[in-house]
């Protein structure tokens, strides 16, 4: 396995599984503990581009497919700001997973983009960073510990959503 440029790296259908587990699905809009309203698999905007509202719903299959365009959208702006830095693909899942739940804007304003440009890039630095993401709302969620742990070993060894 080689890594590869971010720019080239697509959200693999398993990676989409696992954020669907990690976000787990929501019919009727809730918000997500930092004051947005969220509906689906954490999906912040419906289809039309306009904002969840509190009392939006949402089948299940409109949530999958929800899912699949923001996870796409925002890797892309997130790889945008990685740019040629070559990946492995559990690398790659690892920082989708964490850009799709803080966004890319906060993503690419992160150490882990800087660690990542580097020269060399340094890439276990930038594995250790997702560990910092674990707050909400000002405050530390045991939910988001779990998360940023599970990403974190997948980003160093690939053991989950390779």
């Amino acid at each position: 396995m080689r890594r590869m440029p971010a720019t080239l790296i697509t959200v693999a259908a398993i990676t989409l599984a696992g954020l669907a587990v990690s976000e787990g699905y929501r019919s009727r809009a809730y918000d997500d503990g930092a004051g947005v309203q969220t509906v689906g698999f954490g999906s912040t905007r419906h289809p039309d581009g306009t904002p969840v509202k509190p009392g939006d719903t949402v089948t299940p299959e409109r949530a999958v497919v929800m899912l699949a365009r923001d996870a796409d959208r925002i890797w892309r702006e997130a790889a945008d700001c990685i740019g040629e830095v070559p990946l492995y693909p559990h690398e790659a899942a690892a920082f989708q997973s964490l850009a799709y739940n803080i966004g890319a804007a906060a993503f690419c304003r992160s150490t882990i983009v800087k660690k990542l440009k580097a020269n060399p890039p340094d890439y276990a630095g930038a594995c250790r960073e997702i560990l910092r993401w674990t707050r909400a709302g000002g405050r530390e969620l045991p939910g988001l510990k779990k998360r940023r742990e599970a990403e974190y070993r997948q980003c160093v060894g690939g053991t989950k959503n390779e």
